[in-house]
């Protein structure tokens, strides 16, 4: 699976799980540890831990494993490493301190609606 194909699943997965603020950044050209970033926020530590297992368990169902995992224990700030892209789930208060779009800056926004499911016009 190709990269940006890999970050548009887990961010339309974090989505799915009513994730906050879902961000795709590409970084390609900032950085060699990886091409994308995928931020997301939930509204709790239970929710982090949760969009962070179901992000894992989607692309798992798709044969595609994570290469490492940290902050599963505090659930703050969970990142999952699939090597060309990186996820981080925030709680609001770890988001606004790390302000990794600020951080980042540079990198280019994969646009919501390159990514985001489309909705039924009534939904709209």
């Amino acid at each position: 699976m190709e990269s940006k194909e890999l970050a548009i699943r887990l961010a339309r997965a974090l989505d799915a799980k009513k994730a906050v603020n879902v961000h795709i950044l590409a970084v390609e050209d900032l950085t060699t540890v990886t091409e994308y970033f995928v931020i997301a926020t939930g509204m709790s530590t239970t929710h982090v831990g949760a969009l962070a297992d179901e992000a894992e368990f989607q692309l798992d169902r798709e044969g595609v494993k994570v290469l490492r995992t940290e902050g599963h224990d505090g659930k703050r700030w969970v990142l999952l490493d699939y090597g060309s892209v990186i996820v981080h789930v925030f709680t609001q208060e770890a988001h606004d301190y790390y302000d990794l779009e600020h951080l980042w800056a540079d990198a280019t926004v994969v646009p919501a609606s390159e990514w985001m499911p489309e909705q039924p016009e009534d939904e709209q």
